[in-house]
């Protein structure tokens, strides 16, 4: 973008794809840029927040900071956007009358996309919430553009093969805000297609529900479980001292494999140091090892029959996934950058906690395995169809 074209949009006072504000505030930023990544008007073009730029055109003076440049760009990572949204902070201009930051922000995918668990779209010039029957636009568009394999009906199943207690009860609160939950006229299919669990083309679950409500998820899903193995030694060879299988809804299983790895995996002793004294030390950090697991049940191929194998040694902790990088993530690139083979799961793990921010997790377990004493994680990103990270034992143990 020219400054003459940004000097013509600023003024084009009636346009859908332009927002003026010179306000940082997170409600605000995060509003506009859900409203444009739902592109409602169906453009299928990018919309542009103007920062600087007041409502009736003129600039406000401001002059922006690189921590007011971090705080902007950090909007599409925090995950108050679901699912992620994809942003480009493209440009600062500078003028006399002061700096015009302006942000790209390109339609979704996979509406209806939220902040803070509010679905909002571009009327016109303005911005506002969206009604029901506005959303119900939103996921007929988003059926006719599904990519990833969660987003695919699951076909032959239906409403019966979900356990709507824990859909209802257990996870709509965190996703939805409490006044659009109490509005009246929504089914349960539209409540779970609102969130990419239904079809309503196809009257039946999508993958990614049958995924976190099923049932009996294997039955539509052969390899939707995950498999730990413990040996005695240091290879395969050696004998088996436990197994566990973990299967079922991954809404209460990713429950279950959190605090088997607290209780199960996850050991502390002492250990004498030079000193004669003793100090408390972790055969691996329990945060590290969660979020590399949960990065393995997060970017697994589902359209693959193997399992999630966590294989501990006595020696190391093996944890293998099907599917190897997707996306823009690259060996070369690895792990500065990420992709989300399935962005209905990741949205899901963020709501319920097991995320914290994207693309940040991998960096930090790097980190905290450092401090523990292990040493850093290898991923061997050569296989082509599978994941693999080597998680060595912390060097005091």
């Amino acid at each position: 973008m020219t400054r003459e074209q940004l000097l013509e949009i600023i003024s084009d006072m009636e346009s859908d794809r332009i927002e003026r504000t010179r306000s940082t505030a997170d409600d605000k930023l995060g509003q506009a840029i859900c409203a444009f990544s739902n592109d409602f008007p169906n453009n299928k073009k990018p919309g542009y927040l103007l920062l600087g730029v007041n409502d009736d055109g003129t600039l406000s003076g401001k002059r922006w900071t690189d921590e007011d440049l971090q705080k902007i760009g950090g909007m599409k990572t925090n995950g108050k956007i679901l699912p992620q949204p994809s942003i480009v902070l493209s440009q600062v201009f500078s003028f006399d009358d002061g700096d015009v930051v302006v942000v790209e922000v390109k339609p979704s995918t996979y509406p209806p996309v939220r902040y803070d668990g509010r679905c909002w779209i571009r009327v016109g010039p303005r911005r506002d919430r969206a009604s029901l029957e506005e959303e119900r636009i939103l996921i007929e568009r988003r059926i006719s553009y599904a990519k990833t394999y969660d987003l695919v009906p699951a076909m032959g199943s239906s409403v019966k093969d979900l356990s709507i207690p824990l859909f209802k009860h257990s996870y709509l609160p965190f996703a939805i805000d409490k006044e659009t939950l109490e509005e009246n006229g929504r089914t349960t299919e539209e409540q779970l297609a609102s969130l990419r669990f239904f079809d309503t083309r196809e009257n039946c679950p999508t993958n990614a529900g049958i995924l976190m409500f099923g049932i009996n998820p294997e039955f539509y899903i052969p390899g939707a479980y995950i498999q730990y193995v413990k040996f005695i030694g240091q290879e395969m060879t050696t004998d088996i001292e436990f197994e566990k299988k973990f299967s079922g809804a991954l809404f209460t299983e990713l429950q279950l494999l959190d605090d088997f790895i607290k209780v199960n995996v996850v050991k502390e002793r002492p250990v004498q140091q030079d000193s004669f004294q003793e100090v408390l030390v972790k055969n691996y950090p329990f945060w590290a090892l969660r979020e590399l697991i949960m990065n393995a049940v997060m970017h697994r191929n589902y359209e693959s029959n193997a399992p999630i194998y966590i294989y501990e040694f006595s020696n190391r902790i093996e944890i293998i996934n099907p599917g190897g990088l997707f996306g823009e993530a690259t060996p070369q690139n690895f792990p500065n950058a990420s992709d989300y083979r399935n962005v209905v799961l990741a949205e899901a793990m963020k709501i319920l906690g097991y995320v914290n921010r994207f693309n940040y997790g991998v960096k930090r377990a790097i980190s905290e395995l450092d401090k523990n004493g292990n040493g850093a994680p290898e991923f061997d990103l050569d296989l082509k169809t599978k994941f693999k990270v080597v998680v060595p034992i912390n060097k005091q143990w």
